[in-house]
């Protein structure tokens, strides 16, 4: 049994699910209506920044805010009484009481900063993957969520669209039995050298210092930005960060998943500055649901790595398995599923070739950013609030934190503590520069 989606058969069929949804829901001095539109600040409007503004734009635009003015000054072509700012903390400062929620696509280094500021005014957050920047930035946005009863969704905009829903189905409908394992990988590669020798002056339309952030101070670059950040270890978190979320995010909502027991990688040579051109990840998750659900075994790899067998299993599937340079396999005691973001196989393909899938429970919905700001207004459902996402977040975050440790780290995720490995608080959370908080 295989299935494939088109790109357009993804957008038009993106569909929700049963994740559990933010407490709280409605905004303060808002009708309940879905026809009553939302006061929404943008920080970030180019890249994804441009996609979530596009994916909000049907509601009040009432400040947008950038670093670099060339890109702000594109995007307010389309949002003339939108209020401009280069600083998110003067937006906000300014103009609190005129917005109900916020959208972050900046960076991975400022994402925490700028979401616990709206977050603690009480506005609603939509936030790009990953999360933050450091498993403790996250934890910091959970308990933020959770404690102002606000309505949050994290941009992975792939758990809206309808293939995962199926993968879903057919992993908790029993098909492929107790899964123990899963593997999840992607080829993206995020690495540099070294920094830059020279130091050409700053452009006229980047304001550096807030680029900057809470990052430590270092010479403008073009190698920075825009997009290279990732391979900079103060800024990213190379592919992982990238991708984790989108690829991770199925079988956490398949299998139930939360915080791992312990999580072990082994990557290149530690570099100062530089994020690993690859990382072969193994995550440990104990038995859920009372002990119906067996422990998992999950492994990520990138840069090139892949699963141990997996060019043997694919070759039945001849000139197709060039499709699946990054994937998702679940690993059942009575068969296995193959998923990326549109595709999707059972194998071995000749014991399910005549095998009817599940009946379709999972609900369709609005879409992924619809879904966030009509919650803001009525109280209905989020996929990828802070609660599940953030908790997803974490757990990619502390692949990274296992491999600049060195050590397999054995988790106490509600005292948020590597219980075997000390150094690793190091990497759990980090300090920021003069003049920013969380």
């Amino acid at each position: 049994m295989e299935y494939y989606t088109t790109r357009r058969g993804f957008l038009a069929g993106a569909v929700a699910a049963a994740a559990t949804m933010d407490s709280g829901g409605t905004v303060s001095g808002k009708s309940s209506s879905p026809n009553e539109k939302l006061d929404i600040a943008v920080i970030g409007v180019s890249g994804r920044g441009g996609a979530n503004l596009g994916g909000v734009k049907s509601q009040n635009i009432v400040a947008l805010c950038d670093v670099d003015a060339n890109r702000l000054g594109g995007a307010a072509k389309g949002f003339p009484k939108a209020e401009k700012f280069a600083d998110f903390r003067k937006m906000l400062d300014k103009m609190h009481n005129q917005i109900d929620a916020v959208v972050v696509s900046t960076p991975d280094h400022t994402h925490a900063p700028a979401a616990a500021a709206a977050m603690r005014l009480g506005k609603h957050c939509y936030c790009e993957k990953p999360l933050t920047h450091t498993v403790g930035e996250c934890r910091t946005l959970i308990e933020l969520a959770a404690k102002g009863k606000l309505v949050t969704q994290m941009g992975t905009q792939i758990h809206a669209n309808s293939n995962y829903r199926r993968v879903v189905e057919i992993v908790q409908s029993g098909m492929i039995g107790s899964v123990g394992k899963v593997h999840v990988w992607h080829t993206v590669s995020y690495g540099v050298s070294g920094r830059p020798k020279d130091t050409p002056p700053v452009p006229g339309n980047l304001s550096w210092d807030l680029w900057l952030g809470p990052a430590r101070e270092r010479p403008y670059h073009p190698c920075y930005l825009p997009g290279r950040w990732r391979g900079w270890r103060d800024f990213g978190t190379g592919g992982i960060g990238d991708f984790g979320c989108h690829y991770m995010d199925l079988p956490f909502w398949a299998l139930k998943l939360r915080h791992p027991a312990s999580v072990e990688a082994e990557g290149p040579p530690q570099h100062p500055e530089s994020t690993p051109r690859w990382l072969k990840i193994i995550y440990k998750f104990p038995a859920r649901d009372g002990g119906k659900l067996a422990p998992v075994t999950m492994t990520w790899s990138d840069g090139g790595k892949k699963p141990a067998g997996l060019t043997e299993l694919l070759a039945p599937l001849g000139s197709a398995a060039k499709k699946w340079r990054s994937g998702i396999l679940f690993v059942g005691d009575k068969g296995m599923v193959l998923a990326n973001y549109n595709s999707r196989i059972l194998l071995p393909k000749e014991k399910f070739a005549t095998a009817k899938p599940p009946a379709a429970t999972i609900p369709a919905s609005i879409g992924h950013h619809k879904e966030w700001f009509e919650a803001c207004k009525t109280g209905a459902a989020t996929t990828c609030n802070f609660d599940y996402s953030g908790t997803l977040t974490e757990t990619v975050l502390l692949g990274v934190v296992a491999y600049r440790t060195g050590e397999k780290i054995n988790w106490d995720a509600k005292n948020l503590k590597a219980v075997n490995c000390p150094k690793a608080d190091n990497f759990i959370n980090k300090e920021y520069r003069k003049g920013w908080t969380l």
